[in-house]
């Protein structure tokens, strides 16, 4: 048989490359490897699981700063100062420290699409406050721009809403430049320079976790926003990833004996960080799903037993 293959201080690419050239099948599924491979000295302080989460085995894959200039998942996210609808802020960083955030832009005040996006989203903010989540928006108008078009939006919604959250005025584009939202280049040539539709999932180290980018055409959906704060919460505190289309995945899936169950909707993926021994240790109720490979690596575990 193989030896047990040295990884501690290759890459993660190198390791998969390496792993698939020299080592049998049995040998790829053996836990030690799985936890060589997302190994790092850096874990995630806090309320938290002492095994290592979802955002530390996988944020370790990005650096903090990108070598072009260009904004990335895992990038410290630029900080600034900008007036708002609640004042002017010194510091972006400042404003949010310790606290997850949203970063919402929108291409322009009194316009139609936009106009129901921010209605949608201020029906959103208790939720996301709950949930520990700020939440700013943006766009290229001047804040006393901002505070008359937010009549509009109150009154077109149909629901009684209030705009809790700041919206802030980026007249001369400097933030919406730096956060790649625009093109610096071509803009000043432009009759109409409007940022894109950009969502950025900040998390409480400012870290880029989640963006979302969409054409001035398309609104978004305010429910996937809120959803992808939840799974980027649930894998910054626990050893998790969640799947396609959670928290409605995995309704009805075969077991062992042939029979189907469908306790397992919603549930989480354990990471390959995790060991057989710990996730029987941890998570004994978890479930394994039967695949041709026969690899044990899609082991789900319901999100209660996780939460």
């Amino acid at each position: 048989m193989t030896p047990p293959l040295r990884f501690a201080s290759q890459s993660l690419k190198a390791l998969a490359h390496q792993a698939v050239r020299r080592a049998p099948r049995s040998l790829l599924t053996n836990s030690a490897v799985q936890r060589a491979a997302y190994s790092s000295s850096s874990f995630v302080q806090g309320a938290m699981d002492d095994l290592k989460t979802g955002t530390s085995a996988y944020m370790d894959l990005y650096p903090e700063a990108s070598t072009d200039g260009g904004l990335r998942l895992g990038n410290i996210v630029p900080d600034f100062s900008a007036d708002t609808t609640h004042g002017h802020w010194e510091s972006f960083h400042e404003w949010k420290k310790g606290k997850w955030a949203i970063l919402f832009s929108h291409p322009a005040d009194f316009t139609p699409v936009c106009t129901t996006e921010i209605g949608r989203l201020a029906l959103k903010y208790d939720k996301l406050t709950e949930m520990d989540c700020l939440v700013a928006t943006l766009s290229v108008d001047p804040v006393k721009s901002h505070e008359d078009w937010l009549r509009d939006v109150v009154a077109h919604c149909e629901n009684e809403i209030e705009v809790k959250f700041p919206i802030i005025g980026d007249a001369d584009r400097k933030v919406s430049t730096a956060f790649g939202m625009l093109d610096p280049g071509t803009s000043d040539d432009q009759d109409l320079p409007l940022t894109i539709r950009a969502v950025f999932i900040i998390n409480p180290e400012n870290k880029l976790m989640l963006a979302l980018n969409y054409p001035a055409c398309v609104g978004r959906n305010m429910d996937e926003i809120v959803r992808c704060v939840e799974a980027l919460q649930l894998s910054y505190e626990k050893s998790i990833a969640t799947p396609a289309n959670w928290p409605n995945n995995h309704a009805d899936i075969p077991m062992p004996d042939g029979s189907r169950s469908t306790e397992f909707k919603g549930s989480v993926f354990l990471l390959p960080t995790v060991s057989e021994e710990e996730a029987k240790e941890r998570y004994p109720g978890h479930h394994t799903c039967n695949v041709p490979s026969k690899i044990p690596y899609l082991r789900l575990v319901k999100q209660d037993e996780v939460a």
